[in-house]
């Protein structure tokens, strides 16, 4: 892959050779998937499905959410945490994007230049870099790298972006490592490590695949070679 890093080249090649290419599944439903990523936001896997399947069993269509009580939405997605501030942000998303389209159809998005695409989606409130590319990524198959708290945190870790860089700024950066036909496999893969292996508070270095590539895991190498070694010197 001529032309991108070198070093972010090795590490997607590693992480395919230890996890492999992830499943495939058929893509997402734009609107399912915009309203599922704003869910997700400050939560884990499991509240933000409950929050979802809570929603689609209280109201029977997008337009029925949209129009709701703000109390009944709040409530139906409080599993979800922050529902005060989720509920009202996704009616919000549904009416303003009624407003310019006229429905709660995405599929259009599909036929708009990439970065055309992006911009749309980012304009709105509550809309993020991350929330938008999960959107573009997963339900439409275009290039954008979504950047969560595991591949924030492991990229840090692995020194291929500034350690102050924001979350927001570390999308583009990022992307323009990668090759784009490498997003879904590394985003994937990346996350998994994160939850498995490299994980906030101990990280299992001695099991990471990425441990000779990582600038962290090099450091506590060289501090524990060199506590060795003092210990032995000092029982001489």
């Amino acid at each position: 892959m001529p032309g991108f890093d070198s070093q972010a080249i090795k590490i997607y090649q590693a992480l395919l050779d230890f996890y492999g290419y992830p499943e495939d599944p058929s893509p997402a439903l734009p609107l399912e998937q915009l309203i599922v990523t704003i869910l997700s936001q400050n939560t884990n896997d499991v509240n933000r499905d409950r929050a979802f399947v809570a929603l689609r069993q209280r109201f029977d269509t997008w337009e029925a959410v949209r129009d709701a009580a703000p109390d009944a939405v709040v409530e139906a997605i409080r599993p979800a945490g922050l529902a005060n501030q989720k509920g009202p942000r996704i009616q919000q998303v549904l009416r303003e994007i009624t407003r310019q389209r006229g429905s709660l159809d995405l599929d259009f998005l599909a036929d708009l230049p990439d970065d055309q695409a992006y911009r749309w989606l980012v304009s709105f409130n509550g809309v993020g870099p991350k929330t938008a590319s999960i959107v573009l990524l997963f339900s439409f198959g275009k290039p954008a790298f979504p950047v969560d708290t595991h591949i924030y945190r492991i990229t840090g870790r692995l020194g291929i972006r500034p350690a102050r860089m924001s979350v927001e700024q570390a999308h583009a950066h990022l992307a323009a490592l990668f090759p784009a036909g490498t997003y879904y496999a590394l985003h994937l893969n990346l996350i998994r490590l994160g939850r498995e292996i490299c994980q906030a508070r101990k990280p299992n270095c001695s099991r990471c695949p990425l441990d000779l590539l990582c600038d962290y895991s090099q450091s506590v190498n060289r501090q524990t070679g060199e506590s060795v070694a003092l210990d032995a010197d000092n029982q001489g």
